[in-house]
C-alpha cells in the first residue's frame, strides 16, 4: 500500500470522511509445474472496510512453437480456499470479501498447480460512508435504469426521469429522494422503498427484476437509504480512471477470459468494480461478454475488443483470435510494400493463409470500379489482358487517376458526407458547392488544404463555395459534430446532452468545439450569400452555465484573432493530430478494400480500436509524408499485394472478413451499379434536371427522383454519416434486377450494345467472347464458351438468345458485385 493511501485511512476514520473500501496491491505470483506456470494476479491482497472485495485472475502459462508464450484463463475453473473464513471469504469466481480484521491465506488450486496468496483485512468494522455519485449512480447505470430506453429517455418512464447515464447526479438525487411523494426512498423503512421493491421484483415493474434480493447491489441500495440517502461529501475522492486486466491477449476459439476492472480515484485509492462495471463487445460475431466481465470467444478468427465502462471512464481489452487447425509455417506471404508487411504479420499471428494474387482480369475490373466507378469496356479489357508489360497494373492505376470519372466518383462520395443538399441550399448554391468539391478532386488538391478551406471558409460564397457547408449545417453544435465526424472520424454528438457512453468526450469537449462556430452566420446581400464570422469563442455549459472557451478535442484552446476557426483548422490538419490523417486513410481504405480498419469508418474511439493499428499508422504516415496527396495514397494501396489478392477463399480464410487475407465481395454503390447496367446495355439515361448523357455518378443532386437509385441505397444527405448509404442486399433489389421491364428494354433495344454485338459477330463463339468481355471484363472459360455458343446456335431467334444470355450474365454475382 502506498504511503499516500496509508496516511489517508486514519484521517478518514477520525474525521468521518469518505472511507476507502478496497485497496489491491498489484503484483503477479507464478508457480511452475511440469513446464507450465500458474499465474495469479494480484500476488497480495489488502482489503479495507466493511464487505470490501477483490477478485483474482488465474492464468496457466504455456509455451507454444508458433504463438510463443500463451496464457489461458482458468479463473472460472480454479478452486479457491480461505485459510480463515472468519477473516475473509472467497467465492467460486475467485472474489475475496472482508469479514473481520486479520490476516490469512488464499489458496488457489488448478490441476496439479497450487498457489498461496496473502490476504490482509483492515478496518472491517468501518462501514462505507455513502456517496450518491460514487456508490449509487454506478448501480443505476449497471442495470440500465438511466439508459435512454428506460428512465433516462426524454420524458422519463412512469413518472421517474433520470439523467442519461447519470450525467446530472444532483437532479437524479432529487428525483429519487424528493419526488414521488417520498415513496421512492423511504428512510424509515428502506426495504419498502419503491426503488428497492420495483427493482427487485417486489412490485410490478416494466423493466422486470433488475436487482436480485440479497445481492450486494440490493444491500448497497438499502444501506444507502437507511443511512438517510446522503449526497456525500463534496471533497470525497472521485474517479480519475479505470484499469482493466488483462489489456490484450491471444485467445483460442471457444476459450473464455475473465476481466477485472479497478477504479482509481483522485486520492490514489483503488477499488475492484468488476461486478459494477458495464461491458460491450465491438463484434458479436467474434465474442460475447456477460455482465460480470466474462468473455466467451466464438468460432471465427480475427481481432475483437471488449469495452469496460464505469462512471464515465472506459478501458478496452483486445483479443487476437487465431485459427485453430491451420499451420502457417510453410505458407507464402507475398510482399510488395509496407502495407503487406503489416497485414501479413497479423495473418501469421491469426494462422490465416492469404489467397493468391488476383488474375489480371479480376484486378482490372476491381480497380476500375474502385477508382473510377466505371466498368472497363471490352476494348479496354482486351488491351490490358493482352499486354505483356511487367508494370501494367501500376500503369493502369495511373491512367485511371487521370480520367475525369475519378473526380466524378470521389466527389460524389464526399458530396454525400459534406451534405450537398439541394433542398437546404437551393439549386444554384448546391450546384456551386458540388462543383467546388469536384474541382478539388479533379486537380488532386492536397486533402489537408481541402479540409482547411471548408473549416475556415468566409466571405461571399460566390467566391468561397466551400462555405455553403455552413448554410446546410446551421447550428454551432451541429457544425462541430459534423466536422468532427467527417474529418476526424470522431462522433461527439452524444456529448451535447451527457458524457459519451462509449468514449471520453464530455459536454465540456462538445461545447468547446461548438464554441468555434458560435459567431459564424450567413446573410443575404446584393452580391449573394455572405458568410460572416464573429470573434466570440465561448459557450455556456448547459448545466453549470460556466463559459466554455473554444478548444479542440483533447487539446488546449487554439484561436485566431480574426477568426477562431483558423486555429481549429490549423490544429486539425497538423501532422501530429492523432485523428485527421488516420480518419482520411481509413475512409479511402474502406472504399478500396471493402471494410475500414476502424468500422464504422467515422467512429474512432478507444473502445472501437482498429483491426490493425500498425497498418493504420503506416497508411497515415504515408499520407502525411506525401503531403496529403490522395492519388499517392490510392497508388500505395492498389499497388500492394493485399489489395491485389483474389476474392476466392481457401480453407483457412473462408470465414475471415476483417483481416484482408482475400478480396471481399463489395456491392456496388447505387450510382455505380446503374451506370454499369447502362454501359453493358449501351443505353444513355436522361436524369431529370441534368444534361442528357449525364451518368449517375455525375449527379450532384441527391434529390433527383429515381426508383433504382432509391431502391439500391442512395443517401438523402440529411446527415454526414456513412451509414446513410445503404450497402446491404435486399430481396427487393434481387427481384428488381431479375424482373425489371426497364432493364429488359435496355438489353433488347435495337440500337443497344447487345444487338449491335450480335450483328457484328456472326460466329457464336466470338459473340459469347464479346459478351463476356463486355459484362465481366474477361474471356470466357472453355466450358462457358461452349455453353454460350451452344445456346446461341440452338435458338431460332439468335438476337433473342443473345439478350437471354446477356440477362443471365447481368444477374450473376460476378456482375452485380465488385470482387
Amino acid at each position: 500500500m502506498t504511503a499516500k493511501v496509508l496516511n489517508y485511512l486514519p484521517n478518514a476514520l477520525h474525521f468521518g470522511k469518505f472511507v476507502l473500501c478496497l485497496v489491491i496491491v498489484n503484483g503477479t505470483s507464478t508457480e511452475r509445474v511440469g513446464g507450465e506456470e500458474l499465474r495469479v494476479v494480484p500476488n497480495r491482497i489488502e482489503l479495507l472496510g466493511h464487505d470490501a472485495g477483490a477478485g483474482v485472475l488465474v492464468d496457466l502459462l504455456e509455451q507454444t512453437i508458433e504463438m510463443g508464450p500463451r496464457y489461458s484463463d482458468v479463473t472460472g475453473r480454479a478452486i479457491y480456499h480461505s485459510s480463515d473464513p472468519n477473516v475473509f471469504t472467497v467465492d467460486r469466481h475467485g472474489v475475496v470479501r472482508s469479514q473481520a480484521n486479520g490476516q490469512g491465506t488464499l489458496t488457489v488450486e488448478y490441476a496439479e498447480h497450487r498457489k498461496l496468496v496473502p490476504v490482509v483485512v483492515r478496518a472491517a468494522g468501518v462501514r462505507r460512508n455513502y456517496h450518491f455519485e460514487r456508490d449509487i449512480i454506478p448501480l443505476l447505470s449497471k442495470f440500465r435504469c438511466n439508459s435512454s430506453g428506460c428512465h433516462g429517455k426524454a420524458e422519463g418512464q412512469n413518472g421517474l426521469k433520470l439523467s442519461v447515464f447519470g450525467f446530472d447526479p444532483a437532479a437524479d438525487h432529487d428525483a429519487l429522494t424528493k419526488e414521488g411523494r417520498g415513496r421512492r426512498t423511504n428512510t424509515a423503512a428502506p426495504l419498502s422503498s419503491l426503488l428497492i421493491t420495483k427493482a427487485s421484483g417486489g412490485l410490478p415493474h416494466g423493466g422486470g427484476v433488475r436487482i436480485v434480493p440479497g445481492s450486494r447491489e440490493y444491500t448497497r441500495l438499502s444501506e444507502w437509504i437507511q443511512a438517510g440517502t446522503p449526497v456525500g461529501d463534496d471533497d470525497a475522492p472521485m474517479i480519475s480512471q479505470i484499469e482493466l486486466q488483462p489489456q490484450d491477449r491471444p485467445l483460442e476459439m471457444k476459450w473464455q477470459q475473465q476481466l477485472r476492472v479497478k477504479a482509481v480515484y483522485t486520492d490514489g485509492s483503488t477499488e475492484d468494480v468488476t461486478s459494477t462495471a458495464t461491458y460491450q463487445v465491438n463484434n458479436d460475431g467474434l465474442a460475447s461478454v456477460d455482465s460480470e466481465g466474462l468473455i466467451t470467444i466464438g468460432e471465427h478468427p480475427g481481432q475483437v475488443a471488449v469495452m469496460a465502462s464505469y462512471m464515465g471512464q472506459v478501458a478496452t481489452f483486445k483479443a487476437l483470435i487465431p485459427q485453430q487447425v491451420y499451420s502457417v509455417v510453410d505458407a507464402e506471404y507475398r510482399v510488395r510494400n509496407a502495407i503487406d508487411h503489416q497485414v501479413n504479420r497479423q495473418l501469421r499471428r491469426l494462422r490465416i493463409v492469404p489467397s493468391p494474387r488476383a488474375t489480371d482480369a479480376e484486378f482490372m475490373r476491381r480497380v476500375y470500379l474502385d477508382v473510377i466507378g466505371t466498368l472497363p469496356t471490352a476494348v479496354e479489357a482486351e488491351s490490358f489482358l493482352t499486354s505483356e508489360a511487367v508494370d501494367k497494373r501500376q500503369r493502369l492505376v495511373d491512367q485511371l487517376l487521370n480520367r475525369p470519372e475519378y473526380a466524378d466518383l470521389w466527389s460524389l462520395r464526399w458530396a454525400d458526407v459534406l451534405r450537398v443538399d439541394r433542398q437546404s441550399l437551393g439549386h444554384k448554391n448546391a450546384q456551386s458547392y458540388y462543383r467546388w468539391i469536384r474541382t478539388q478532386f479533379a486537380q488532386n488538391r492536397p486533402f489537408d488544404e481541402f479540409a482547411h478551406e471548408i473549416v475556415s471558409a468566409a466571405g461571399l460564397l460566390a467566391y468561397q463555395p466551400a462555405g455553403h457547408f455552413y448554410q446546410v449545417v446551421k447550428t454551432p453544435g451541429e457544425r462541430a459534430s459534423t466536422l468532427s465526424q467527417v474529418f476526424l472520424g470522431v462522433r461527439i454528438a452524444c456529448a451535447e446532452c451527457h458524457h459519451h457512453p462509449f468514449d471520453r468526450w464530455s459536454q465540456t469537449d462538445y461545447y468547446g468545439m461548438a464554441a468555434y462556430f458560435q459567431g459564424v452566420s450567413t446573410k443575404t446581400t446584393a452580391r449573394g450569400p455572405l458568410l460572416t464570422v464573429g470573434k466570440t469563442a465561448s459557450l455556456p455549459h448547459p448545466r453549470t452555465r460556466a463559459p466554455i472557451a473554444a478548444r479542440p478535442l483533447a487539446s488546449e484552446a487554439l484561436t485566431d484573432a480574426s477568426d477562431p476557426r483558423r486555429g481549429l483548422a490549423d490544429w486539425m490538419i497538423d501532422p501530429n493530430n492523432p485523428y485527421f490523417a488516420r480518419a482520411a486513410v481509413n475512409r479511402v481504405w474502406a472504399k478500396l478494400l471493402g471494410r475500414g480498419l476502424v468500422e464504422p469508418v467515422d467512429d474512432f474511439r478507444d473502445t472501437n480500436p482498429p483491426s490493425n493499428s500498425q497498418l493504420l499508422d503506416v497508411l497515415a504516415e504515408h499520407l502525411v509524408q506525401s503531403k496529403y496527396d490522395m492519388h499517392a495514397l490510392i497508388r500505395f494501396i492498389t499497388n500492394s499485394e493485399t489489395y491485389q489478392r483474389s476474392s476466392t477463399p481457401n480453407k483457412s480464410n473462408f470465414d475471415d472478413e476483417g483481416n484482408y487475407s482475400r478480396g471481399l465481395l463489395k456491392r456496388m454503390d447505387a450510382e455505380v451499379l446503374y451506370d454499369a447496367i447502362n454501359q453493358v446495355a449501351g443505353a444513355v439515361e436522361k436524369f431529370r434536371g441534368v444534361p442528357h448523357g449525364s451518368r449517375a455518378i455525375q449527379l450532384w443532386d441527391s434529390e433527383v427522383q429515381h426508383d433504382f437509385l432509391g431502391l439500391f441505397g442512395r443517401p438523402q444527405r440529411k446527415t454526414s454519416c456513412e451509414c446513410e448509404r445503404v450497402g446491404q442486399v435486399s430481396v427487393g433489389q434481387v427481384l428488381h434486377v431479375l424482373n425489371s421491364p426497364e432493364i429488359e428494354a435496355k438489353l433488347r433495344h435495337p440500337q443497344g450494345l447487345v444487338l449491335r454485338l450480335t450483328k457484328q459477330h456472326s460466329e457464336n463463339g466470338e459473340l459469347t467472347t464479346a459478351l463476356y468481355l463486355t459484362f465481366f471484363g474477361r474471356l470466357p472459360s472453355p466450358e462457358e464458351l461452349d455453353v454460350g455458343a451452344t445456346h446461341l446456335g440452338q435458338s431460332a431467334d439468335r438476337s433473342a438468345a443473345a439478350v437471354d444470355l446477356s440477362w443471365a450474365l447481368l444477374n450473376s454475382l460476378e456482375f452485380l458485385f465488385n470482387h
